[in-house]
């Protein structure tokens, strides 16, 4: 049994289309406009136990919005996911200590310093002990491939 199933999943989100100045707020209160826009459409794929997989595609592409459906923070608006035996969005106790989303972006590094000491600046700030840091800065170059990266101004990768 694989341990992500996804199959069909799609979400549209709906938005209020405001007409521009006073006339078109007023409008706006007797007769709303929408317009929809879909995010993920017909997503489907598994993850079997243990397979490591990448989440790839361009800006806009549905990537984070799909991991946010995943982890239950969001419903979709068609489709099917069972994770870990789960379906997400039902926020089951048993699925929240299992499932993790943690998002993040290059953003969150200094521009103008090398990935390894923008890294030993977050550890710093929010107090990783060096030993756990430095194990864990090996383990997930190791595993990413990205060691001979590290030297390198964040803002070059």
């Amino acid at each position: 049994m694989p341990a992500i199933e996804v199959q069909g999943l799609t979400k549209t989100f709906r938005s209020y289309k405001k007409e521009p100045g006073f006339a078109g707020a007023l409008r706006g209160l007797v007769s709303r406009k929408f317009e929809h826009t879909t995010a993920v459409r017909d997503v489907t794929f598994a993850v079997e136990p243990g397979e490591l997989v990448g989440f790839l595609g361009a800006n806009g592409a549905g990537k984070t919005t799909t991991l946010k459906m995943l982890a239950g923070l969001l419903y979709p608006t068609g489709g099917s996911a069972r994770v870990l035996g789960y379906v997400p969005w039902k926020r089951e106790d048993g699925y929240r200590r299992q499932f993790a989303l943690l998002l993040g972006q290059k953003n969150q590094l200094w521009w103008d310093l090398p990935a390894r000491e923008s890294l030993e600046l977050n550890a710093k700030i929010y107090g990783i002990e060096r030993t756990v840091f430095q194990r864990t800065v090996d383990e997930l170059t190791e595993l990413l491939r990205v060691r001979d990266k590290l030297n390198v101004m964040v803002r070059e990768l």
